[in-house]
């Protein structure tokens, strides 16, 4: 007993340093980043563009986006009013949450760059043919007229002109100011799945995890996308928890589907689009969503055991 606690409580040191370190120093750059892209020149960018062009920029658009619903969503409302194609919107919506440069980089500090380059190609591949799909079915008919009042503006920053402080400082600033804000709201979700893993690390036995998720059950997968989907599960806390999982044994396929449905789907974000789409265009979400963990699921552990 004594044992097992002492060895959780030292991957729990070691794995809460290590996210603490990496999701500061990542989240200063993803702000410094946004500050050059605001959300004016995004919707100009996707404005005039084929649907294909459109779609793919949505997608890589809502990869560098802030990882909260509730910037998200304000995003893609204005994206929507400035008659973007939907299938571009559905794409940005998607891929935001699964996809953002925290997420990643903790993937791949947990689980290996090549694994976390995997994720990456196969979720958003799934998320531009699924935003695709929806558009040509005619899901756009299903989203609510809606408009967003006292939205907050990009700060006029004056950075044209000066010395390189006076024009990059404000922005150095924001960034900083960016990531420490995000840290303390992330900072409970971050310590919460370290706990879990450590627990999980140094109590909870190998073999059972193999018996009940292990690469030889076919209903694992499945399974786990069916568990994260209605789950919320922020991503800072749901990938140490499977960092460990893998390491316990559990399938890579269910892990990875219990990642993507766990912060693809979550009652917050679910719960503000029933504000600006129709129930059948949330359930075709959350269905889309679920599709794309088992689908990333499966591929990932076809491509593991090749």
């Amino acid at each position: 007993m004594s044992e097992a606690l002492l060895t959780a409580g030292q991957f729990f040191v070691i794995i809460a340093g290590e996210l603490i370190l990496l999701f500061i120093g990542i989240s200063f750059l993803v702000g410094l980043l946004q500050s050059y892209i605001p959300e004016e020149r995004i919707r100009r960018t996707l404005a005039g563009r084929g649907e294909g062009t459109a779609t793919a920029l949505g997608g890589i658009f809502g990869a560098l986006t802030p990882f909260c619903s509730c910037s998200t969503i304000p995003i893609l409302v204005g994206l929507l009013n400035a008659g973007i194609p939907f299938s571009a919107c559905m794409a940005f919506l998607l891929s935001s949450p699964l996809l953002n440069p925290v997420i990643l980089s903790l993937l791949a500090a947990l689980i290996g760059l090549v694994p976390t380059v995997v994720y990456a190609i196969i979720t958003f591949c799934a998320a531009l043919v699924l935003a695709t799909l929806l558009g040509r079915f005619g899901f756009a008919r299903y989203v609510k007229e809606v408009t967003v009042e006292g939205m907050a503006q990009a700060p006029a920053c004056g950075c044209e002109a000066g010395t390189f402080a006076q024009r990059h400082g404000p922005r150095f600033s924001a960034a900083l100011h960016f990531a420490v804000s995000l840290f303390r709201q992330v900072l409970p979700y971050l310590i919460l799945g370290a706990g879990i893993g450590a627990f999980i690390y140094g109590f909870v036995p190998a073999d059972l995890i193999v018996s009940l998720a292990g690469q030889d059950n076919p209903l694992a997968i499945p399974v786990a996308a069916l568990i994260g989907v209605p789950m919320y599960i922020r991503a800072e806390t749901i990938i140490p928890i499977s960092a460990v999982l893998l390491q316990k044994g559990m399938g890579a396929g269910a892990v990875m589907a219990l990642i993507i449905g766990g912060a693809g789907a979550s009652i917050p974000e679910v719960t503000l689009l029933a504000a600006i789409f129709e129930r059948r265009l949330v359930a075709a979400f959350v269905v889309t969503v679920l599709g794309i963990a088992v689908l990333a699921g499966v591929a990932f552990q076809i491509l593991v055991a090749v």
